[in-house]
């Protein structure tokens, strides 16, 4: 019997934008290409092709409509030497129900369609008002291999992965829009290590980066071996292509203030861009806090597209319009 090869992932780690359809379809055909003859299955963050949270987005049959449009398009348009895609979407069962879905395309085809088992409805998550929620997942068949795919609510309750294992699969992937707060890393790799023992197989973690609104997603995919050992980290708050197959060392943590400025420079620059925003005008004081907003604005903008004023009164010191 020939020895299965092992299967060369890519992460994908991309910011997608809320309602662009056609740009996030066009961002994973351009990161599908650009990993073709390296990889053979691309990973992408959970409900990608919509952006993630859609919200009231999710209610329109139109823009469901278009989603679908854009995964068949993304299934029938793979070149022969290109990898198979996992990506999340909203997604209609046969019975008309929403789910939110990671579709497996290969071949030019919807190859497998899991659903998420667990919605989340606390904090900034509002899936119970959009979803309904799935069946616990089998696994998918992919050239040989079984994979145990699990979509990021899903990965913090025991029983789901155990059931994976069970039912054959040989390697875990999660598909993630896992938002940033302080400490939320560690917690990450804590639960993924939690379903790696449960199953002793290895698993691969691809989180969502970019800011929408008031929510920022930090990126910081990652994987492990059957042991629980990191074996793979990307980036910080940075998109990212890369093959989790490669060890490489663990991200290193940053400082804490460091790490809190940079999710909101990210923040800020994604809310402007997103929306439609090339500049920002701002008022200075001379004290700290306006300061700090002009250092955030500029590092998210650009020197160029950030406008000053102080609105100086007769009670307006000269310390103050010195500083400012």
């Amino acid at each position: 019997m020939t020895a299965l090869k092992p299967l060369r992932i890519a992460a994908a780690q991309l910011n997608a934008t809320v309602g662009a359809v056609a740009a996030n379809l066009d961002a994973a055909l351009k990161a599908r290409a650009a990993m073709a003859g390296k990889a053979d299955l691309v990973v992408f963050p959970e409900c990608f092709i919509s952006g993630y949270p859609a919200e009231d987005l999710w209610l329109r049959p139109a823009f469901i409509e278009s989603v679908h449009a854009a995964v068949l398009r993304l299934a029938e348009t793979q070149q022969p030497d290109e990898p198979g895609v996992l990506i999340g979407a909203p997604w209609r069962g046969e019975d008309g129900t929403l789910y939110n879905a990671a579709l497996l395309l290969d071949g030019g085809k919807i190859a497998g369609v899991t659903y998420k088992h667990q919605l989340p409805n606390y904090s900034v998550f509002d899936e119970r008002r959009y979803f309904t929620p799935g069946e616990l997942p089998a696994p998918l068949n992919f050239r040989g291999h079984s994979l145990g795919v699990q979509i990021c609510e899903d990965l913090w309750y025991p029983g789901g992965a155990a059931a994976l294992k069970v039912a054959g699969a040989d390697v875990l992937i999660t598909l993630n829009a896992s938002p940033y707060e302080q400490g939320k890393q560690a917690q990450r790799l804590s639960a993924a290590r939690q379903r790696v023992a449960e199953t002793g197989l290895p698993l691969v973690y691809v989180n969502l980066v970019g800011g929408q609104d008031d929510v920022v997603f930090d990126g910081g995919s990652f994987a492990l071996d059957a042991r629980g050992v990191q074996t793979f980290t990307a980036g910080h708050c940075v998109e990212s292509i890369e093959l989790v197959s490669e060890e490489k060392q663990p991200f290193a943590e940053t400082a804490r203030l460091a790490e809190i400025y940079t999710v909101l420079t990210l923040g800020l620059r994604d809310y402007a861009r997103k929306n439609g925003f090339s500049s920002a005008l701002l008022g200075l004081s001379g004290g700290i806090d306006s300061a700090l907003v002009l250092a955030l604005a500029v590092d998210a903008l650009g020197a160029e597209n950030v406008r000053t004023v102080m609105l100086s009164t007769e009670f307006t010191s000269a310390m103050s319009r010195t500083d400012a």
